[in-house]
C-alpha cells in the first residue's frame, strides 16, 4: 500500500539503477524505453544509443530469437529462457531472461525483461578440463604417450628456468592443464590469473595491467592470443614486458603453428618472440590415442568421489569406438561426451554402447565401427520415422561442423551457410531435445 503524501517514483529509480537484474523495457514498437545500470554492464549500451532505435536494429538475433519481441507479440509471459548473444564490446554473454508483458488495464503498451547475467557460470560448468577439485600438477596429468611424457617433462624445465611459456595445439587438447601445472610448480601457492582472448574490447587488456600489479609474482595465463586483434596483441605485449619486470610470470597459447599465424598476420611477431624462449606443442588427441582410456578412467575415478557413482570402466565395444573415432574436438570433446553419458547413469558399473549418445554413435560410425543401417533399422521390418532421423542427421552435421571448427560457433555457421544465431538456436534445440530423452 502506497504510504500518503510520498512520492515513490525516486524510489523505484534507485532501485532499479542498482539492482543486480538487467531490466529492459520496449514499448509496442520496439523502442527501448527502461534501461537499468546492470543492463547496461552486461550489453554495453547506453540507453541514449538506444531510445530512437529498434532493437532488430541494435542486437545481431533473428526476431524470433527475441524474447522481448515473443513476448510483445503473444502477449504471453515466457520465463527461464537462456540466451547466448554477442554484446557491444564484441564479447559472447549468456543470461536467463524472464519476459513479461506490460498492460495498461486490458491494453499491451509493451514488454519488460529481467535478466540474470550467467556467462561466468557457463564458463564454470562448461570449460572443459576445469572440473578438478585440487590444483592441477604435472602428477595429477595422465599421459603414457611420448609426445604427452615430453610435454610434461619440457614443461617442467620451463618452471624450473622460469621462462615464458608458448603452449602450441588445436583447441581441446589440454593446453590450459599444462599452463596451471607449470604455475604450480614455479608458483605454488601464488595466485593465477587466465586471460581468455576472445573479445575485441580494449579494456581488458588494461583491466589484466591493474590486476597483474596484485598478482606480484603469480602467473597470468594469456589463452588463444591469436585470437586477440593486432592492436590489442600490441598492448598485451606492452603490458607483459613491464609486468615481467615485477616477476610476474606469463604463458601464453596459440591453436595453430605460430610462424604461419605470423605469416597470415594473426600474431604480433614481436609478441611472439616474447614467449618463445619455450615453446612447446601438444598434439592432438589422434596422434597420441594411449592416453584416451587412462584420460576415462581418470574421469571415472573422479566421478566415482565427486557423485558417489559406481562406474568403472567400458566395455570392449566402447572402448573399441573410442580409440578408432578421430577425436576433432581432443580432450574437450571426450571430457563432454563422458559428461553426457555418465548423466544418465545410475547403478550401471560398465559403459556399453547402447549408454552413449546417439549424435557420438554417428560420428564414431565414419571410423567404420558402426554400420549405417545400425543406426536407420531398429529392427527386421522397421524404419526410424523420417522426422525422427532427419533430427540424428542434422544432429551428426551440426556437431561435425563444430568439431571442425574447435567449437567456434561462428566459423561453423559461416561454413553451413547460415547465421550463428540460427546456429546457436539448432544448437540449443538439439541439447534441450537430448535433455529430454
Amino acid at each position: 500500500m502506497k504510504p500518503e503524501n510520498i512520492d515513490l517514483s525516486p524510489f523505484y529509480k534507485f532501485a532499479g539503477e542498482h539492482v543486480a537484474i538487467g531490466i529492459h523495457a520496449i514499448d509496442t514498437k520496439g523502442k527501448t524505453i527502461l534501461y537499468n545500470k546492470k543492463m547496461r554492464e552486461i550489453e554495453g549500451f547506453d540507453f541514449e544509443e538506444l531510445v530512437d532505435r529498434s532493437l532488430l536494429e541494435m542486437f545481431r538475433f533473428d526476431q524470433h530469437e527475441s524474447t522481448l519481441l515473443q513476448v510483445l507479440q503473444s502477449g504471453t509471459p515466457v520465463f527461464n529462457v537462456k540466451q547466448t548473444y554477442w554484446n557491444r564490446k564484441g564479447q559472447e554473454i549468456t543470461t536467463i531472461n524472464d519476459t513479461y508483458p506490460v498492460l495498461d488495464g486490458k491494453n499491451l503498451i509493451g514488454a519488460i525483461e529481467l535478466s540474470r547475467d550467467v556467462t561466468t557460470l557457463e564458463k564454470v560448468i562448461y570449460q572443459p578440463l576445469r572440473k578438478y577439485d585440487e590444483p592441477i600438477t604435472f602428477s595429477t596429468i595422465t599421459a603414457l604417450s611420448k609426445s604427452m611424457k615430453k610435454v610434461i617433462a619440457t614443461a617442467e624445465k620451463a618452471a624450473t628456468a622460469k621462462l615464458p611459456v608458448l603452449l602450441v595445439g588445436e583447441s581441446g587438447t589440454g593446453k590450459e592443464l599444462i599452463a596451471e601445472a607449470i604455475h604450480w610448480a614455479h608458483s605454488s601457492g601464488r595466485q593465477m590469473y587466465t586471460l581468455y582472448s576472445h573479445g575485441t574490447d580494449g579494456t581488458i587488456i588494461e583491466q589484466l595491467g591493474e590486476d597483474s600489479k596484485q598478482i606480484g609474482d603469480g602467473t597470468i595465463y594469456c589463452e588463444r592470443i591469436d585470437l586477440l586483434p593486432l592492436s590489442l596483441q600490441q598492448q598485451l605485449l606492452e603490458m607483459a614486458e613491464e609486468g615481467s619486470r615485477s616477476n610476474t610470470y606469463f604463458i601464453a597459447s596459440v591453436g595453430d603453428d605460430p610462424v604461419e599465424l605470423i605469416a597470415s598476420h594473426k600474431l604480433l611477431k614481436d609478441l611472439y618472440y616474447f614467449f618463445s624462449s619455450m615453446t612447446i606443442k601438444v598434439e592432438p588427441l589422434r596422434s597420441r590415442k594411449e592416453d584416451i582410456l587412462p584420460f576415462v578412467y581418470d574421469y571415472f575415478s573422479r566421478h566415482r568421489m565427486k557423485v558417489g557413482s559406481v562406474v568403472r570402466g567400458l566395455d570392449e565395444e566402447v572402448a573399441d569406438l573410442l580409440y578408432t573415432y578421430d577425436w576433432p574436438g581432443n580432450l574437450k570433446e571426450l571430457e563432454l561426451l563422458l559428461d553426457e553419458t555418465t548423466s544418465m547413469l545410475t547403478t550401471q558399473e560398465i559403459v556399453t554402447a547402447d549408454m552413449l549418445p546417439n549424435h557420438f554413435k554417428l560420428k564414431s560410425d565414419l571410423n567404420g565401427a558402426h554400420k549405417p543401417e545400425d543406426f536407420i533399422v531398429q529392427s527386421n521390418t522397421d524404419l526410424l520415422p523420417l522426422e525422427d532421423y532427419l533430427f540424428e542427421a542434422e544432429i551428426y552435421y551440426l556437431q561435425k561442423a563444430m568439431d571442425l571448427h574447435g567449437g567456434n560457433v561462428t566459423k561453423a555457421a559461416a561454413a553451413l551457410g547460415m547465421s550463428r544465431q540460427n546456429l546457436q538456436y539448432r544448437l540449443r534445440k538439439i541439447k534441450k531435445n537430448e535433455a529430454q530423452t
